[in-house]
């Protein structure tokens, strides 16, 4: 299995990091892509995916840490990524109006900026939207035709849905899907199969029975178990092509 989207450089992670990762190889999951907030983030995530095998990384600067990011910090994100194999995707980007860490103005154009990087680049870009549906879709709309891209840990309409599938995009979910509230069945039986993916998001949103615990990616099969029940479709098939979707995804030839 193959956990899309998860932290791994997070100070939770640093008295057991080693363990952390032979639980999850202990339960299937041995591909990890771990997740970088800004530009330091990247760097340290770069650091571990060169030390782990089966762990490749992203670089770029997360909505919260928007009005802290100068063009200096855009232009280390694109050479770590050019100078970097292991480096796969643009992000984690995108807009957050639910914390509004950073101003709204800072953060759309952020996101556009790194959006054209992902298409410059070739590379997809992870895209985090919280309560900003409608400035999500213009901005996947006006991106550069053709820029790949993953809707992560989805909990978004049906508009948004609809439309990262018309621009070809992709689809995460998380642990989320898991909870006893969690009102987005539909959207999970929507997305094709190959454009479905999973993710833990760790060390956030532990799923069910770990709620309220820290994340690791040993829980993907919670997260697989329960997209399976959604569909109607067997463990092992999502497992099988969740894991293909995500090296389609970010180019992992495996």
């Amino acid at each position: 299995m193959f956990d899309s989207h998860c932290h791994l450089t997070d100070g939770r992670f640093d008295q057991d990091r080693a363990a952390v990762f032979a639980r999850a190889k202990a339960e299937g999951v041995d591909r990890f892509v771990t997740i970088a907030s800004d530009l330091a983030d990247a760097r340290a995530a770069r650091a571990l995916a060169e030390e782990e095998e089966g762990l490749w990384h992203t670089a770029g600067i997360h909505p919260h840490e928007a009005a802290e990011a100068g063009p200096e910090d855009l232009d280390g994100v694109r050479a770590l990524l050019t100078d970097s194999p292991l480096g796969v995707a643009v992000g984690e980007c995108g807009l957050d109006y639910h914390y509004d860490h950073s101003p709204r103005d800072t953060q759309r154009r952020l996101f556009d900026q790194q959006l054209a990087l992902a298409h410059e680049l070739n590379l997809p870009a992870v895209i985090h939207s919280r309560s900003a549906e409608e400035d999500t879709i213009a901005a996947l709309r006006n991106a550069p035709a053709g820029t790949r891209f993953v809707l992560h840990c989805f909990t978004g309409g049906r508009a948004l849905l609809e439309v990262g599938l018309e621009l070809g995009g992709w689809v995460g979910f998380s642990g989320i899907v898991t909870f006893r509230k969690f009102d987005g069945m539909e959207e999970v039986r929507l997305v094709p199969q190959d454009r479905l993916l999973v993710e833990t998001d760790a060390p956030y949103l532990a799923p069910e029975p770990h709620r309220g615990k820290r994340n690791e990616p040993a829980f993907i099969p919670r997260v697989v178990q329960a997209i399976a029940g959604i569909r109607a479709e067997a463990a092992d098939d999502v497992a099988r092509y969740t894991t293909a979707n995500a090296c389609a995804l970010y180019g992992i030839d495996l």
